[in-house]
């Protein structure tokens, strides 16, 4: 079952569309289960805090749920503390996911740090700790012992 604060943010998604001439764009995929997570970023260039978060996600309540939860967890963040939000923390701050959704937690990680990513191209920066992200996380849930 899911928790209140995953069917609250399913019901109520938070930072829902696009953000135009976005600083950064991440999308991704889980080629298995049809989910696709879009996630655009805002980000002060003097700073480097993301000051918008905003996601598009084609998928079940869950990467609904994650997706929202992820861009609450990065807003006022700065690139290098939002590279450290993981899956775990998404799920931790939706209460927990059903094992058979864990992978929605892993698109909702790949998106920000395909968004950095993207951010980190246009700007020709190096993020320390940041590596090109996988657009289809089929492949890697695989990989994954959960």
């Amino acid at each position: 079952m899911y928790s209140e604060k995953v069917m609250d943010h399913f019901q109520n998604p938070r930072n829902v569309g696009e953000i135009e001439n976005a600083s950064g764009v991440g999308t991704v995929g889980n080629a298995k289960c049809g989910d696709i997570m879009r996630i655009y970023l805002d980000i002060d260039d003097e700073t480097q805090v993301i000051r918008d978060c905003k996601f598009k996600t084609f998928g079940c309540g869950a990467a609904v749920a994650t997706s929202s939860m992820a861009t609450e967890l990065v807003k006022g963040k700065t690139v290098q503390e939002a590279l450290l939000v993981t899956n775990k923390a998404v799920m931790e701050a939706l209460d927990g996911l059903p094992p058979v959704k864990v992978h929605c937690s892993l698109l909702a990680e790949e998106g920000i740090h395909a968004a950095l990513w993207d951010y980190a191209q246009k700007h020709n920066l190096v993020i320390e700790g940041l590596q090109q992200p996988k657009s289809d996380i089929s492949e890697e849930e695989e990989e994954e012992d959960y």
